[in-house]
């Protein structure tokens, strides 16, 4: 596995640790339906986060978050639509981006709730 997997993969198991700290009950890792691919499925109380993982080792070319194509949103709506019905599940759903910015210095976790809206 290559270092930027390797790295994905440390990332997506800090953001579910963080939101473990902060409460949420982690439903599902790399939830898999047709071609989305959703990162985290956390819980808390009412409210189910689908959750998109972003972790670099560097911001200056363009913030993490705003790396998240429209492509990409539609995939996650998709996946959380399946995973909800799926489930049966009468749950308020939102979709959050956790970004990692880690270096050798220093690693920022950001929790961004409702980061974009499905219609």
């Amino acid at each position: 596995m290559g270092k930027h997997n390797e790295f994905g993969k440390e990332g997506e198991q800090m953001a579910a640790n963080f939101l473990i700290e902060k409460g949420y009950d982690i439903k599902y890792k790399n939830y898999r339906y047709l071609k989305s691919e959703i990162d985290i499925i956390a819980q808390k109380g009412a409210i189910l986060a689908i959750v998109e993982v972003r972790a670099r080792s560097n911001d200056k070319v363009i913030p993490i978050a705003d790396t998240i194509t429209k492509k990409k949103i539609k995939l996650l709506v998709l996946g959380a639509d399946y995973y909800v019905i799926d489930n049966e599940l009468d749950v308020e759903v939102r979709f959050d981006v956790i970004t990692i910015l880690k270096n050798r210095y220093k690693c920022e976790i950001t929790h961004l709730e409702s980061a974009f809206f499905h219609f």
